[in-house]
């Protein structure tokens, strides 16, 4: 039968039950076990997920070992994506979209969530980083119908005064809405109007548009955007980005969620923390009916955990 420290080593290799590994049990076992190769051999002949016998070896089974190298990442990766200054950091993340196959709502994420400058600063920082410019890169990797938001929302500097054409903001509205009504075919993303109102306009403008949009159309912009999930991120990153992120954090907590998903929960907690993190926490809770520390500290272990709540504001528990 298994000790307790088995067990618990066990538990703590086990790559299930959250994100992260809990580093002190790991400890304290490898301590106590320091002169007792027999407790290590016992382990391993009782733990069949992460060993097998192959001949007269004992076998790290691979596909195991590889899941608990990323677990064992996470928080050597949150460590330095907080240390970094943050056009680099947002500038590497875009850089994963253009080259590394990650989804584009990362971009839509940077552009419309950052200020002018900041996203002025994550170009700069881009260019200095990688030798293209992101704008070139964004059209050059995303050929397919994104192509023409993607390179108009990295591209945006937008006015962020409080002024707001309300004239204006209402024919936009409408005139969004007939794009929508007469799309047909063709496909939203890639109508001009669209692109241009969404990639130009303040935040405040756009607002008042979508104000206007559920006024004049008896439905909220989103609704009639739901077939189109990137347009769909964008006017709620731009309309709403504590929900936004919420659903983020959500969806790297979902059971099966993939590594892109879960690393959605190191990049909003590092890149929000300073920022909105208190308006995110009352989203969460709003859209979920529960605390993000409370299922921040039931769905992660370890140091990563701590860090996590640790950029939510949270208390850690000794």
């Amino acid at each position: 039968m298994a000790t307790e420290e088995q067990l618990a080593l066990t538990r703590a290799l086990s790559g299930d039950g959250g994100l992260g590994v809990e580093e002190s049990t790991l400890v304290s076992i490898i301590g106590k076990w320091r002169k007792k190769p027999e407790e290590i051999s016992s382990f391993r002949k009782s733990f069949n997920r992460l060993f097998s016998i192959n001949g007269h070896i004992e076998k790290c089974e691979d596909d195991h070992m590889q899941k608990l190298v990323i677990e064992f990442s996470r928080f050597h990766h949150i460590t330095l994506l907080w240390a970094m200054h943050p056009h680099e950091r947002d500038a590497r993340w875009a850089h994963q979209v253009t080259h590394k196959n990650h989804p584009a709502s990362i971009l839509i994420e940077i552009a419309c969530t950052r200020s002018a400058e900041e996203l002025l600063g994550v170009r700069r920082a881009y260019q200095t980083l990688f030798h293209h410019s992101l704008e070139e890169d964004v059209a050059y990797q995303i050929k397919d119908s994104k192509s023409k938001l993607m390179v108009g929302l990295v591209s945006s500097y937008r006015y962020e005064g409080p002024k707001v054409d309300n004239d204006v903001a209402k024919s936009e509205a409408k005139a969004l809405h007939n794009a929508i009504k007469t799309a047909g075919a063709n496909k939203i993303i890639e109508h001009d109007e669209v692109v241009r109102i969404l990639t130009t306009r303040s935040i405040l403008h756009l607002k008042t548009i979508f104000k206007y949009y559920k006024e004049l159309h008896g439905k909220y912009l989103e609704e009639d955007l739901s077939g189109d999930a990137l347009l769909l991120r964008t006017v709620l990153c731009i309309d709403s980005p504590a929900s936004y992120f919420s659903q983020v954090i959500d969806n790297a907590f979902k059971e099966g969620a993939k590594h892109a998903e879960t690393e959605g929960l190191s990049r909003v907690m590092v890149s929000r923390s300073d920022v909105d993190m208190e308006e995110i926490k009352e989203a969460y809770t709003k859209l979920y009916g529960a605390k993000l520390a409370n299922i921040i500290a039931k769905k992660t272990h370890g140091c990563f955990r701590d860090s996590l709540l640790s950029l939510a504001g949270e208390a850690i528990n000794a």
